[in-house]
């Protein structure tokens, strides 16, 4: 920490308070702070920055990396886009140019709400995509989840203060379709593992990484029942989960809900 003006955090959701407390007293007040934590704090709902300014106040420049980011193709080098949120645009600005190459392209936002929901849902909705696959319901079974799922990511972010036109870019639509379509998506496998009978303690064990849209499906749906948003893709994926509920019957939940407008 020694001498860094600029700090950037990579640790799982349920990770970052600790992380939070342990800079804490190090940091000088010069510091900006940023990282790419996705994910709603499970005991808390609060999300990363929120956890943020609850830790070290709300004074220090703080921004959020998210996008359609598999960190093995990044670090192959492949082309890149990402999103940097941030509760200053000076800082937002500076860091996405620090962190930009030719094969890694950074834009600017200051929807920090609607930047983290989206990396927190996408997880949720990527689960019941594997589901899907794995179920063999085909293309337009998947597709279908992937639009239902970026409209309830839109509802939820809208709920708390978030832009609706945050979700049409790469922190939203961009990394939802990637997770939900790749393989290199954990929660995407996680979904695949379920379909083909393993529990979820197996599939983890199975994947060996963390599964951040297993804690995500918790936190989403408590997070949307106290704001009183309908959120019936991630319902069924949180029953799916920790209530022990047949895929093939949440599917059958899903499909016999009454109709309704776009």
């Amino acid at each position: 920490m020694a001498g860094s003006g600029d700090i950037l955090i990579a640790v799982p959701s349920h990770s970052l308070r600790e992380m939070l407390l342990r800079l804490r007293p190090l940091l000088q007040g010069q510091e900006r702070i940023s990282w790419a934590t996705k994910g709603f704090e499970i005991k808390s709902g609060l999300l990363p920055h929120q956890v943020a300014t609850d830790v070290l106040g709300s004074d220090l420049p703080m921004a959020v990396l998210s996008g359609p980011t598999f960190a093995k193709e990044v670090g192959d080098g492949l082309p890149t886009a990402i999103t940097v949120a941030a509760n200053n645009p000076d800082f937002a600005a500076a860091l996405a140019n620090a962190l930009s190459t030719s094969s890694f392209r950074a834009y600017t936002s200051g929807d920090m709400i609607g930047v983290e929901v989206g990396g927190a849902v996408k997880n949720v909705i990527a689960i019941g995509a594997g589901l899907s696959d794995g179920l063999g319901f085909g293309a337009n079974a998947r597709i279908a989840l992937i639009n239902r799922g970026l409209a309830e990511m839109t509802r939820l972010g809208i709920a708390l203060g978030s832009k609706k036109e945050t979700f049409l870019g790469l922190a939203g639509m961009g990394d939802l379709v990637l997770t939900c379509t790749d393989n290199l998506s954990r929660n995407r496998r996680m979904g695949l593992a379920l379909a083909n009978g393993m529990t979820v303690r197996a599939a983890q064990a199975e994947i060996q990484q963390v599964v951040e849209g297993v804690v995500a499906a918790k936190a989403v749906r408590e997070v949307a029942h106290e704001r009183d948003v309908e959120m019936p893709i991630c319902e069924e994926v949180f029953r799916i989960l920790y209530e022990g509920v047949p895929p093939k019957t949440a599917v059958k939940e899903l499909m016999s809900r009454s109709t309704g407008a776009e």
